[in-house]
Order: structure tokens, then C-alpha cells, then sequence
């Protein structure tokens, strides 16, 4: 479960080959304990939560990175390497 990108203190994966239960193009997000699902390109949160503040934050990620996120989840569903994205500043 490679991590993508991090950025106050959000810890975003993707899983290589996670087509399966979530059928949806979708990253893993964690932050302290919690962890959400969510869509891409939509940000829809398949499972799961984060505080909402946070929540927030992710989504504006997903929102200026769909297109990298979108090639990424075409690498990770090949099974092949994926790439790091930017966090938010």
C-alpha cells in the first residue's frame, strides 16, 4: 500500500489491484486514527470518516489533482508502480 501523498497529517494510499470491493476508482486516506474511502474523480466517501475539517482538505486535493489521481489508479489497477502526489501547502 504505497503512499501517494501527506499533508497535514493526512496520509493518502492506494492500493495496487483494490478493484474488488470498492469497484470505483478510490483512494485510502488516513488521518490519527481514522480513515476514509473516497471516490475519485468525485470525492465521495465510499467508507469510513475523518473529522470533517480534514475531510475538507482531502477533498480540495482530489478536486486540483483528479487527472494524476486518475492515471495513478490506472497504474494501480495494472498492478504497476504508482507515483507521488503533491500535498496541499
Amino acid at each position: 500500500m504505497p503512499a501517494i501523498s501527506m499533508f497535514y497529517g493526512i496520509i493518502v494510499y492506494m492500493y495496487y489491484l483494490d478493484n474488488k470491493q470498492h469497484s470505483k476508482p478510490h483512494i485510502h486516506a488516513r488521518y490519527q486514527a481514522d480513515e476514509v474511502i473516497l471516490s475519485i474523480p468525485e470525492g465521495d466517501i465510499l467508507e469510513g470518516s475523518i473529522p470533517n475539517n480534514k475531510m475538507k482538505l482531502l477533498q480540495a486535493w482530489i478536486e486540483i489533482h483528479r487527472d494524476e489521481l486518475m492515471a495513478n489508479w490506472e497504474l494501480a489497477s495494472q498492478g504497476e508502480q504508482v507515483f507521488k502526489i503533491e500535498g496541499l501547502k
